[in-house]
């Protein structure tokens, strides 16, 4: 039985997670613009626990898969880092 290391679920949610948060930054943004906020808001704080619950489902995955299928591991960890860069890209470049 050959499953790829891509469809399994600490795989997935990472990116999930990763793509939700860049969604909440690019709705909010659309939204209520770019603006600083006295107070964070709801979006801020959804946005800092997806990110911060990505960390143990990566740490899982790379401890889990690493040493069985390393070459695809590496691939899945890459795909991961891209995506949480993506989600703190605009972040950082808006200065929210």
């Amino acid at each position: 039985m050959n499953i790829s290391t891509m469809k399994k679920p600490s795989a997935l949610i990472p990116l999930a997670m990763s793509l939700a948060a860049l969604a909440v930054v690019l709705v909010h943004v659309a939204m209520f613009g770019a603006a600083r906020e006295a107070d964070e808001g709801a979006a801020a704080h959804l946005w800092q626990i997806l990110m911060a619950g990505q960390v143990p489902v990566v740490a899982f995955f790379a401890i889990k898969w690493l040493s069985r299928t390393p070459g695809q591991a590496l691939l899945v960890l890459a795909l991961q880092a891209a995506a949480a860069l993506a989600a703190l890209a605009p972040v950082f470049f808006l200065n929210l």
